[in-house]
């Protein structure tokens, strides 16, 4: 390892008997883009706010660059879960304010100030109130309060959660770019995508680390390969998720195969003999059924599969106690707008939009932050009354505001609802009365919320103690509990771990096999592979809609992967590309590159003579499929350039 930045030896940390940190042992070198990745409540949060000075240990040491935590905290830029901005100050206050603590000088604040608030997005809003930004927004101006101090190490608790993956992107390679130039990052995340392009990741559990290494180690420790299974016969104008689903349920489980999990419309297999489990699979279905790629797990793979070792379970949601009968047709349309306007002043949130969803329905509205989601649920659901337009709620196309109305829908928003002086057991029962629930079915209905969220043994907790995965699993329960015909779910599973967030969906299935139309915003572009239909928006107006099958297909250009002979090589072929292609088009994956090229002909040459130049002769190139981040990254960027006359 590189010169020792952090380290930490049996670090405790005690609330009240309950041990959020049972004796951690922790280095990170100069450098290092470091990844700490756990179930909620693993102690992720307390190991941070310990390390950036602001909390103190129960028992243990913590040094950062040879100094007690509290010592060295001019020389780190912390970023908390809640941002920690404050709400009466403007954008450019909020950097002043953060320069003025560190004492940065005005002519270098200024050049600061600029770059990064171009590399996030956030130039045009320098005059904005941080209230009035959406949450992707808050994030990415809390990176930049950090990142103005010029600190030496940062400290990063889920930042990405409420970020598109355009933001996503431009976030990581910031982070690459400075581990480049020598900066260590600590950052929790709950996207283990993410995690694959961090030089070392850490699994903790119940306040310890089980196991730590590169993302390729702890890949390969697992000894498994990984099944993605399609099926040949399935049209791309149709949903195949019910086909994929009774395929999954027809591979059992065995000593070769150690995992199914349908994802949309295909399904993942862990196995430890690829062709063996192939030939087991195919004489379930049906040979000459399916298409297989087999290639090394993810990382999402090993979290689940690691923590299964460790003794967590996955909680698979008791079957829902119905309060309604849904006797309504699969194809009347329980959500329905029509020309959809939403105008503040010059401002236009919502441009022209058209939608149509049907009871039994998954449907899926992505976009960049502050493309008009959050705003179009508000109006779907009648808290916002539309500029000009036409909606149709639950039949209802007048009053979207009545109280029999009210019963029909479910509203989980994106900033929380939930009262953080009240316990998760008392939450439940606020909402269950303004629901109007039968006093009859109370009680059984919220034993239903806490055991889908896994928090049975939380009940008596007050909510403003819990992590934010937590969090956002009581607040689905809460939104759900009372059997509603129409959902909306806005970013459900922000800042939730994998396991839960599988658990999550699960229950969101079942709600809508149960015949309700489920309306949801995420920015988990695998887990909206579960949806029946999508549809991406872009500077308020609509993209495309479909399935995710079909979208995939619709190639705005075709992509490259790209791997270096060392991952360490990545970072300079990343730098090399964007000197001449945008940087939206690369984008890293772990040890490879996404490269996406208009005219494969004419730019491949250029790419390759790039590499070359740079001394990254030796990569290897092949053209892949579209994931729906890809997709979704594509289409999204190449309607903005339309909209500002670059095409």
């Amino acid at each position: 390892m590189s010169e020792v930045v952090v380290s930490a030896r049996q670090l405790c940390k005690n609330y009240k008997g309950v041990k959020a940190l049972d004796g951690l042992d922790l280095e990170v070198g100069r450098g290092d883009l470091f990844g700490l990745v756990g179930p909620d409540g693993a102690g992720k949060s307390t190991a941070l706010k310990i390390l950036a000075g602001v909390l103190k240990a129960s028992a243990g040491e913590a040094q950062v660059f040879g100094k007690s935590a509290s010592a060295a905290r001019a020389l780190v830029g912390f970023v908390p879960q809640n941002c920690a901005l404050y709400p009466e100050l403007t954008v450019d206050e909020s950097l002043a304010y953060e320069a003025g603590l560190h004492r940065v000088a005005d002519d270098v604040f200024q050049k600061l100030r600029q770059k990064h608030l171009e590399r996030m997005g956030l130039a045009q809003f320098g005059s904005r109130l941080t209230s009035k930004l959406s949450g992707g927004m808050r994030q990415n101006l809390a990176l930049c309060c950090a990142l103005v101090s010029q600190p030496k190490l940062i400290l990063l608790d889920e930042p990405t959660t409420g970020l598109d993956p355009i933001a996503r992107r431009e976030l990581w390679q910031t982070l690459v770019a400075l581990a480049e130039e020598g900066v260590t990052t600590i950052i929790a995340t709950p996207f283990l995508d993410e995690a694959e392009r961090c030089s070392r990741i850490a699994l903790m559990y119940q306040g310890k680390i089980h196991q730590s290494g590169s993302p390729e180690e702890l890949q390969d420790s697992l000894a498994l390969r990984r099944l993605e299974i399609t099926i040949k016969s399935v049209a791309i104008d149709q949903n195949n998720g019910t086909q994929i689903s009774a395929l999954s349920e027809k591979i059992a489980l065995s000593d070769n195969i150690v995992d199914i999990y349908p994802f949309g419309d295909h399904i993942e297999v862990l196995v430890k003999d690829g062709p063996a489990a192939l030939n087991q699979i195919e004489s379930a279905s049906g040979a000459g059924q399916l298409n297989c790629h087999e290639s090394t797990p993810t990382m999402e793979n090993v979290f689940v599969m690691r923590l299964r070792a460790l003794g967590l379970k996955e909680l698979v949601p008791p079957a829902f106690p119905p309060v309604n009968s849904n006797s309504n047709s699969a194809a009347t349309s329980a959500i329905r707008a029509t020309n959809l306007v939403k105008r503040y002043g010059d401002f236009t949130a919502v441009d022209d939009l058209s939608l149509d969803i049907k009871y039994g329905e998954i449907y899926g509205l992505l976009g960049a932050n502050g493309a008009g989601k959050t705003t179009t649920i508000k109006m779907l659901c009648g808290l916002l009354a539309p500029t000009s337009g036409q909606v149709s709620l639950a039949g209802e196309s007048g009053s979207l505001r009545s109280r029999e109305l009210r019963r029909k829908i479910g509203y989980m928003s994106q900033k929380f609802t939930l009262y953080d002086g009240l316990t998760v057991a008392e939450n439940l029962e606020f909402y269950s009365a303004i629901y109007e629930l039968p006093r009859a079915r109370r009680k059984q209905q919220l034993d239903w919320a806490l055991t889908t969220c896994g928090l049975a043994h939380m009940a008596t907790s007050l909510v403003g103690s819990l992590p934010l995965g937590w969090k956002q699993r009581i607040a689905f329960g809460a939104a759900v509990m009372h059997d509603p015909q129409v959902i909306f779910l806005d970013e459900p599973t922000a800042g939730v771990d994998p396991l839960a967030r599988r658990q999550i969906w699960r229950s969101i299935r079942d709600f809508a096999r149960r015949g309700a139309a489920v309306l949801v915003t995420t920015h988990y572009l695998d887990e909206a592979e579960y949806c029946n239909r999508l549809c991406f928006v872009s500077a308020s107006k609509m993209v495309t809609e479909g399935t995710p099958t079909a979208i995939k297909l619709q190639h705005d250009g075709e992509l490259f992967e790209l791997v270096c002979a060392h991952a360490s090589q990545t970072q300079k072929a990343f730098a090399a590309l964007a000197t001449e292609l945008e940087p939206w088009r690369i984008s890293i994956f772990g040890k490879a590159l996404h490269v996406l090229l208009d005219d494969s002909q004419a730019d491949l040459p250029k790419v390759k003579a790039l590499l070359t130049s740079s001394g990254l002769a030796a990569v290897e190139l092949r053209a892949i499929k579209f994931s729906l981040e890809d997709a979704f990254i594509a289409k999204v960027q190449t309607a903005a350039r339309k909209g500002m006359g670059v095409i």
